[in-house]
């Protein structure tokens, strides 16, 4: 027993001293950040040099809860980030079923290169690619003489564009993982194709979907880029805290509106959790 005992006592301390840098960056650079984060949020500043002073108060805190426009910033960037995350599952589901249950060989393996080729372009070569198609005179203008141009709409919809990869291949994933038996003997025993979408194939896709949101919606929440290239007058958070940060040169006012999408997207975390759909992804 003693002879076996051994190996596996090694392996499991050769496992934990290869997990010691990857544990030591999380803790030390990501959730170190995190805690400098809230910490400064409890800061102010010098009104005069715009110095950090590192003394406790929650001025900060108060405006971000009491704040008309901050109020209306929030609101209108988790609208966004909802809105992108609707969209984003409505084109991924079909899709992504005609992917894995439907194409051939061929055309799924043509469809996934379809699909995350946009990877691997820049960030702001799509982005820009979005603000000459929306302009006013641009080629969507030309081709159907109506163009959003640059707001909310033109926002929603950029951001859906980055982001729907993210939602289709989880979807994808999941629907393959859907045994074909299974369709076919819902079928067998009478059901309809919607039935058995709806009460046989929905609940296995769910978790993918689930997996999916919490890209586009964490995504869609922190972003500030995109908005300021297609969004005109169109604040969200990003580019609150961005202004604060870099505009303003108010550390701790940046910290504490970070708080808020931090905030939500733990919240998101926790709702999707609670469904149970995280526990098969």
């Amino acid at each position: 027993m003693s002879s076996t005992l051994a190996p596996r006592l090694r392996e499991r301390a050769a496992l934990a001293f290869l997990l010691v840098p990857p544990l030591a960056w999380l803790i030390v650079a990501y959730l170190g950040s995190l805690a400098v984060l809230l910490v400064s949020a409890f800061w102010s500043t010098n009104s005069f040099t715009g110095a950090v002073v590192r003394t406790f108060t929650g001025d900060n805190l108060m405006r971000v809860l009491t704040d008309p426009t901050v109020r209306a910033v929030t609101i209108r960037t988790l609208g966004v980030a909802l809105t992108v995350t609707l969209l984003c599952a409505v084109l991924a589901v079909p899709l992504a079923l005609y992917m894995a249950k439907i194409a051939s060989p061929a055309a799924r393996v043509a469809l996934v290169v379809a699909v995350t080729t946009p990877l691997w372009a820049s960030y702001l070569v799509k982005a820009y690619a979005w603000r000459m198609l929306l302009s006013p005179e641009g080629p969507l203008s030309w081709a159907t003489g109506y163009s959003p141009g640059y707001g909310l709409i033109a926002t929603v919809l950029t951001l859906t564009y980055l982001w729907l990869p993210y939602m289709v291949i989880p979807v994808f994933a999941a629907f393959q993982r859907v045994p074909d038996a299974l369709v076919d003997a819902s079928s067998d025993l009478g059901a309809s194709d919607l039935t058995t979408l709806r009460l046989v194939v929905a609940p296995m896709v769910f978790p993918g979907i689930a997996a999916g949101s919490i890209f586009t919606f964490s995504l869609s929440m922190g972003d500030y880029i995109a908005v300021t290239i297609v969004g005109g007058k169109t604040q969200m958070l990003g580019n609150v805290i961005y202004g604060q940060l870099v505009t303003a040169n108010n550390q701790p006012m940046a910290a504490a509106l970070s708080l808020i999408p931090l905030l939500a997207i733990v919240l998101y975390l926790v709702a999707m959790r609670r469904t149970g759909a995280l526990e098969n992804v």
